[in-house]
């Protein structure tokens, strides 16, 4: 037992508030844990079809998410994460385009073959190269230099604006390469991983597993302020009024909180970074009487089409799952303040569907069970020269007030596994476990959920190395 517990409030209730939240009770604290909404899990928040749960938001593992998978470990639930290859393409003129590998690569028609040699170099480069000095260089400057003017601007400038807008050209060439290493490994091609009863049972079992350890957790408790008191305790003011924690651990945006920070709580802050905006996600969810391609993702840049991806899950999805229909998921990232982000479910879906007809022109009214539309304002932030200077940091003021967001993930990719390596980081500054920024460590686990690790000690996986990657 901790001698000298705390009372330490988690905001947000995301797989970063979560994991935060496990490794603080396990170290013995009193933890409060509060999310606005009436699920956990952020991104992985879920929604009920036919008896069956759904992600709002595609989510997927590879191989290489150690940090997140020691996680599910210490849940008792990693044996339960299955494995399946998956496949990449691109979509160009109404074509589909397979790129897996070096052949489909030399195939590739939108490109002079000049050209796809020149990307197919600069892959292999990308791989060989360090990091160093990559955070200031911008990605269209070092892909323009490897690939050419003519297959950046045909190849990689499509994607990269899919992704951030008109505000692609300072995304600092770091983001880039460590996007395109994230699946790094054998040449087998990509692999990809799900888990049984998919994010809900991972949500599920956080919540149990918190609970038992006697973690509180809120739901459905909006944040209003936090701040410093009279006695320099950190504060939480929600619609039930105001409480004082030994400590707090905020796990919002920045934007988010710059919106919360009380005037005694900012005199004893640095000076955050106010210039990292983040790009928002609509998702357009369909459910198909029929498998629509074979490919897991096929990216969808080109102007013709509103939405910048077709992931179909059920390429990697078990049917016990999902039942017998097939998921697939069309995806757009754009800015909050995008008109097209405040549109009509009905107005998008009038405007997308069509769209993915004309792109497969098998798929027909009758193929189409059911359709949802999702959004989430706060999803990837816009990287910018020298962002690693701008990464907030982790302890906002001395020992009390605490930040773990994805602004701080950078350069690893934002993702569940990038937000549990925050996490991580995070928890070390509090004197918790240790960092895991390495994909290999893992946090300490307290004695008290000794009994919890259902699962014997699992063997590294063995990263899968992609042929193509995805921006």
């Amino acid at each position: 037992m901790n001698a000298n517990p705390r009372s330490i409030a988690v905001l947000g209730g995301g797989i970063s508030g979560l994991t935060c939240a496990l490794r603080l009770v396990q170290a013995g604290h009193r933890v409060v844990l509060i999310e606005a909404s009436e699920q956990l899990g952020g991104l992985g928040t879920f929604f009920e079809h036919e008896g069956r749960t759904f992600e709002k938001f595609y989510h997927c593992m590879l191989p290489s998410d150690e940090p997140l998978l020691k996680v599910l470990e210490t849940l008792g639930i990693r044996d339960e994460v299955y494995w399946k290859p998956t496949t990449f393409a691109y979509a160009h003129q109404g074509r589909i385009f397979p790129l897996n590998s070096a052949f489909d690569l030399l195939k590739f028609a939108p490109l002079r073959i000049i050209d796809r040699i020149r990307v197919g170099i600069t892959g292999l480069y990308g791989r060989l190269i360090s990091d160093k000095g990559l955070d200031n260089v911008t990605t269209v400057k070092w892909l323009t230099r490897l690939s050419g003017a003519r297959a950046f601007a045909k190849f990689w400038q499509p994607m990269l604006e899919a992704k951030f807008g008109d505000r692609y050209h300072d995304v600092p060439a770091l983001w880039f390469w460590t996007r395109f290493n994230r699946e790094k490994g054998e040449s087998k091609g990509e692999c990809k991983g799900y888990i049984k009863g998919g994010y809900k049972h991972i949500t599920d079992t956080f919540a149990r597993v918190l609970r038992v350890l006697g973690c509180e957790i809120r739901l459905n408790t909006a944040v209003q302020a936090v701040d410093l008191d009279a006695e320099g305790r950190a504060t939480v003011t929600t619609a039930a009024g105001s409480e004082s924690f030994d400590q707090l651990v905020i796990t919002l945006p920045p934007p988010q909180v710059e919106q919360l920070i009380g005037p005694a709580m900012r005199r004893e802050m640095p000076q955050l970074d106010t210039t990292t905006d983040y790009q928002g996600v609509i998702n357009c969810l369909l459910f198909l009487k029929k498998p629509l391609t074979p490919h897991y993702w096929v990216a969808t840049p080109g102007n013709e089409h509103p939405f910048d991806g077709v992931v179909e899950t059920s390429t990697l999805t078990d049917t016990a799952d999902r039942g017998r229909r097939h998921v697939v998921y069309l995806t757009k990232y754009l800015h909050r303040s995008d008109e097209r982000f405040s549109a009509s479910d009905a107005c998008i879906s009038a405007c997308w569907v069509p769209a993915l007809q004309k792109l497969f022109p098998q798929l027909q009214d009758s193929d189409i069970e059911s359709v949802r539309v999702f959004r989430s304002p706060f999803v990837e932030p816009i990287y910018k020269l020298g962002q690693l200077q701008l990464r907030p940091p982790e302890e906002l003021v001395r020992g009390k007030v605490y930040l773990a967001s994805t602004a701080q993930v950078y350069p690893v990719v934002t993702s569940w596994n990038g937000s549990v390596i925050q996490a991580g980081l995070t928890l070390a500054s509090m004197g918790i476990g240790s960092s895991v920024r390495s994909q290999g460590e893992s946090t300490t686990i307290g004695s008290r959920t000794a009994a919890l690790k259902l699962t014997k000690p699992h063997d590294r996986v063995q990263a899968l190395r992609p042929a193509a990657a995805k921006v």
